[in-house]
């Protein structure tokens, strides 16, 4: 399993489907971890980042702050299903072959605790239930620093006809 502790990381943005041709999900995957791929820029929007990546696992790490508040004042519910669907998506692509793509059909969320701004570090971490040709099933937790449940969730997730 890869895994990177931090959460630092300078390479941001897009890549061709050229730079990933023949790679299958779990070395994309890797190749993020590592920078040798940009991280999606949306990772950085949330303020979070891919840690480990295994055969049908991922983990996210990220923290929480005045940039994902709502109205009242806790971390908005979507930024903990933003990341339950980036888990399990990253989960499920960790099982694909070399030029296959995935979209998510589903994602639900169970909100067990409030997350707050200074909530510090937190973790989220995915593994596949179940894979089979065409769908693929995931299941996530987001944990703080002392390991209690802040959020748990599903996806189901479709598996794309590999590009020509």
């Amino acid at each position: 399993m890869t895994s990177d502790p931090g959460l630092d990381h300078d390479n941001w943005g897009r890549f061709s489907a050229e730079d990933v041709a023949g790679l299958s999900g779990r070395d994309i995957l890797e190749r993020i971890i590592d920078g040798r791929l940009p991280a999606p820029t949306m990772a950085r929007t949330m303020g979070v980042r891919l840690v480990a990546v295994g055969d049908g696992f991922a983990a996210f790490e990220g923290e929480p702050g005045e940039h994902v508040l709502n109205p009242a004042g806790t971390v908005h519910g979507g930024w903990a299903l933003a990341l339950i669907d980036s888990a399990t998506g990253c989960a499920a692509q960790s099982l694909l072959p070399p030029d296959t793509g995935y979209t998510t059909i589903e994602t639900k969320g169970n909100f067990s605790r409030p997350i707050l701004a200074d909530s510090g570090r937190v973790r989220c971490e995915s593994k596949v239930v179940s894979s089979g040709r065409t769908i693929i099933s995931c299941e996530a937790w987001i944990r703080d620093s002392t390991g209690r449940v802040l959020a748990h969730g599903t996806s189901t997730l479709l598996v794309l006809a590999p590009r020509a």
